[in-house]
């Protein structure tokens, strides 16, 4: 007899029931290099028909990085694909050290799964009050795959609490992907950090280092790209 394997993200409990959803949100983040002419990218994106968001990279003067999002990952191989093969897009350098692919996820208590899966991601990277970004990718080291669950538990609501924190403070609010399977370096997440200033984007990730987490259980994090949104699609309800 087969198994029968349950692959649905789960919510929280309503009227007895677990919501459940089938579907989540895939994000991809692809930065580029050799790139003169910011304005010609723009102009190109708002014409586009999906939405995104065009950093310019701190750490390179001809940097820059597209972060595109989609319920269906074929988007990224069809659609996405074919704009970027064509000017100007196609006259860039990509940087594949910086590519980075994920998924929303819930983990047990969210009481809008909808908006948790869908809007909370989007609003977030399409905030135009919120234009400075971190996006990282990092890997737990195994150990911590075996600890008990309690454990577990009170690791990870210590570094919840940080992030609550400064999120409740307007300083920094984040997005959390899955990506187990779909990296290339075979990391676990990916982590945006979006916020009005960058000090605070800092300060946010100095505080985490400080957590059990990051300090005993991360086996690798980065590299980070650092920059500062140029362009935002119009946020809109899907």
């Amino acid at each position: 007899m087969a198994v029968q394997l349950d692959l649905r993200e789960k919510g929280a409990m309503r009227n007895g029931e677990r919501i459940t959803s089938e579907a989540r949100l895939f994000m991809q983040f692809l930065a580029f290099g050799a790139c003169a002419h910011v304005a010609d990218l723009v102009d190109s994106l708002k014409t586009a028909a999906f939405e995104s968001v065009l950093y310019a990279d701190l750490n390179d003067p001809r940097g820059v990085a597209l972060l595109t999002w989609s319920r269906n990952p074929g988007f990224f191989v069809t659609t996405a694909r074919e704009f970027l093969l064509t000017p100007p897009f196609s006259a860039l350098a990509l940087k594949p050290e910086f590519t980075m692919f994920g998924r929303t996820y819930a983990v047990g208590h969210e009481p809008n799964l909808e908006d948790w899966l869908f809007e909370k991601p989007r609003h977030t990277v399409l905030n135009p009050d919120w234009p400075w970004a971190i996006w990282y990718p990092l890997r737990r080291s195994g150990t911590f795959s075996g600890l008990p669950s309690e454990e577990k538990g009170s690791i990870l609501s210590e570094h919840g609490r940080i992030g609550h924190a400064f999120g409740e403070a307007d300083y920094a609010h984040d997005v959390r992907l899955a990506c187990f399977g779909l990296d290339q370096n075979d990391n676990d997440f990916v982590i945006g950090l979006l916020g009005r200033e960058l000090y605070p984007l800092s300060a946010c990730v100095q505080e985490m280092r400080k957590t059990r987490q990051t300090s005993r259980y991360i086996q690798s994090m980065g590299p980070f790209f650092v920059g500062k949104a140029v362009w935002q699609s119009r946020c809109q309800k899907e």
